[in-house]
């Protein structure tokens, strides 16, 4: 079946298609310049209770979108939320209300538009270590596309009986002989005592990437998220950005997100046990009033070219935070070895000398 055709943000000044102009509360025309007010949200971001959804049939494997651009009447298909037609070039948005998947609750906009990503990316080149010189002369990337990355976000309350040891150091005084001379020295010890308890923790928006298409190592250089200034869901928000579809389900983030939780319990779990060190053998944990949603980030992705080969770059649309792949110059490297390895043996040297 088809999803309903997408929807297109028409420009009041001349017809064009607005966009979103990151960092502020308006879709902007590119062409005259127009400006239209997105509406202050009536609703507050909410989140759905992970049991009750569950309990729900639902159908997993989601086709793509099939629709026709209402401007030029193209037909495509797409995976994407949001996106611009190949054709006329119209900023087009799917309707998130219709079909079985999951419709974005949040957003956090974009407040980093083009040439603030130019400029984060000037900057990461500079302050790149061991990198060719000719990096720093790369100013922008070959392709840099404003995209819309979808995660999941879980609340939960947790109680967690562990079970585990506590140790305690203590010293004791050893003899021992050395060059003919009998001397003593004091030995650290440790003195384990078993233990067990409970403690209890509310987790507050775990983020868990809801996509494949970019790794969880590469978002997660990306943190902090402002997730706080995450919006109500409005589609005008996305217009004329790309916007990821999840390809990650919910019970596969509620797996990832009990991991990144059961990190921090393990910590708890030690501060409660106490000593001077600690063993954790068993957490088991109750999760309580899960509850989750679908939230949207903004992230700059692009590519840029340095001696033949393509590197890719992340820029947190928010935060300006750059991650990204770099060339590294060998003879920086080999150079700075040789000199780290001709002042260790200075000082050697020195040292020697002294005792001479």
């Amino acid at each position: 079946m088809s999803s309903p055709a997408p929807t297109t943000h028409p420009c009041s000044g001349c017809g064009a298609s607005v966009a979103y102009a990151p960092g502020t509360s308006v879709q902007r025309c590119p062409y005259c310049g127009f400006e239209q007010r997105i509406a202050a949200p009536e609703r507050a971001v909410r989140e759905h209770d992970y049991a009750a959804f569950l309990a729900k049939p639902r159908v997993a494997a989601v086709a793509v979108h099939q629709s026709a651009c209402p401007g030029c009447g193209a037909r495509t298909e797409s995976d994407a939320l949001s996106k611009s037609c190949q054709f006329c070039g119209a900023a087009l948005v799917a309707d998130t209300t219709a079909g079985d998947q999951i419709a974005p609750e949040a957003v956090v906009p974009f407040a980093l538009d083009k040439n603030g990503s130019r400029t984060a990316l000037r900057g990461w080149v500079k302050s790149r270590w061991f990198a060719p010189n000719r990096l720093k002369k790369v100013s922008e990337a070959e392709s840099m596309k404003s995209t819309y990355v979808p995660h999941w976000t879980f609340d939960s309350g947790t109680t967690s009986d562990y079970t585990g040891s506590r140790g305690e150091h203590y010293y004791v005084t050893q003899t021992y002989t050395e060059n003919g001379q009998t001397k003593t020295r004091r030995v650290r010890k440790t003195r384990w005592w078993p233990a067990s308890g409970t403690v209890s923790r509310h987790f507050d928006d775990v983020l868990v990437p809801a996509t494949h298409r970019v790794t969880p190592e590469q978002l997660a250089e990306l943190e902090p998220w402002p997730t706080g200034q995450a919006l109500p869901f409005e589609p005008a928000y996305i217009s004329g950005h790309h916007t990821l579809r999840y390809e990650v389900e919910p019970e596969q983030g509620i797996e990832a997100a009990k991991q990144e939780m059961a990190e921090v319990i393990e910590q708890d779990c030690r501060r409660d046990i106490g000593g001077d060190e600690q063993r954790v053998s068993t957490v088991d944990t109750t999760y309580t009033d899960v509850r989750f949603k679908l939230l949207l980030l903004p992230v700059w992705i692009g590519c840029y070219l340095f001696g033949g080969k393509t590197y890719q770059v992340l820029i947190n649309g928010v935060t300006g935070e750059v991650q990204g792949q770099r060339p590294y110059s060998w003879v920086k490297i080999t150079l700075t070895a040789l000199a780290a390895a001709a002042l260790i043996g200075l000082v050697v040297w020195l040292i020697i000398a002294n005792r001479a």
